[in-house]
């Protein structure tokens, strides 16, 4: 758990689920595995188990105990819709969202059909709150089939994390979406980015008035490249009503 994290669109990451396993290029160089395979065998260490998946029940209540309105990634450490994660305690992550309401969370998926499913069965007929934020990583053109899922899923905030990019996209479908991130590789391995990429998403976004965040150029260290774009930093979020007013500090 941190109260402060250096994932620069969020503001504070809450992992009720630890551990995952791959499921398309965008997971080769999967800076969680890494960390948490570091310390494997570690006694008493929170990622003894390295990367595998395990269930934290005694950080469920988290949220509730954070009495400041954050911006919260829920699970930076794992996916929430893991096929192997219980219905049962997926939906008790989402009755704390429902409850501790001051706060937005940001969830992320690859397994988009099956966040689809489950926010759709759980908001019949009705939009998931507008302080939950539901998105999918997209990191090629051959990944975009989560786009569309996306689009089928009863959510008033829908985001896109094209991080890492990874070849140029098709023209992206951005009606319903309201936020993309877009950022390069880092760390070991690390996968090139290129200009022209950047470019083609950060104009559809502006020409579907759809908010565009770039987080990084990547590198052996995130931050090695900075994150400047045409001699700009575009980090913009969501125009929304309703939502906790949160300040995100630019991290340097």
């Amino acid at each position: 758990m941190a109260t402060t994290t250096q994932i620069e669109w969020t503001d504070a990451t809450w992992n009720p689920v630890t551990g995952c396993t791959k499921v398309s290029r965008g997971c080769d160089n999967c800076y969680a595995e890494r960390l948490a395979e570091r310390f494997r065998g570690v006694r008493g260490h929170p990622y003894e188990q390295g990367f595998d998946l395990r269930l934290w029940h005694n950080r469920l209540q988290i949220p509730i105990e954070w009495k400041r309105s954050r911006m919260i990634f829920v699970n930076s450490m794992s996916d929430l819709f893991h096929a192997s994660i219980p219905h049962d305690f997926k939906a008790r992550v989402f009755a704390v969202m429902e409850r501790a309401n001051w706060h937005t969370y940001q969830i992320l998926t690859k397994r988009s059909s099956l966040m689809r499913d489950f926010v759709n069965e759980r908001y019949k007929n009705d939009l998931a709150p507008s302080h939950i934020w539901l998105g999918v990583s997209v990191e090629d053109r051959f990944a975009m089939t989560r786009i569309g899922h996306l689009l089928q899923t009863n959510a008033s905030i829908r985001f896109l994390s094209i991080e890492p990019l990874l070849g140029r996209m098709a023209r992206l479908p951005l009606n319903g979406i309201q936020w993309v991130i877009v950022g390069g590789e880092s760390g070991p391995n690390c996968r090139p980015l290129k200009l022209d990429w950047v470019r083609e998403i950060r104009d559809q976004c502006i020409e579907e008035d759809v908010s565009f965040f770039f987080k990084q150029w990547g590198g052996i260290r995130p931050k090695a490249g900075g994150n400047e774009l045409d001699g700009r930093q575009w980090l913009e979020y969501p125009s929304t009503i309703g939502l906790p007013t949160t300040t995100f500090a630019v991290q340097s």
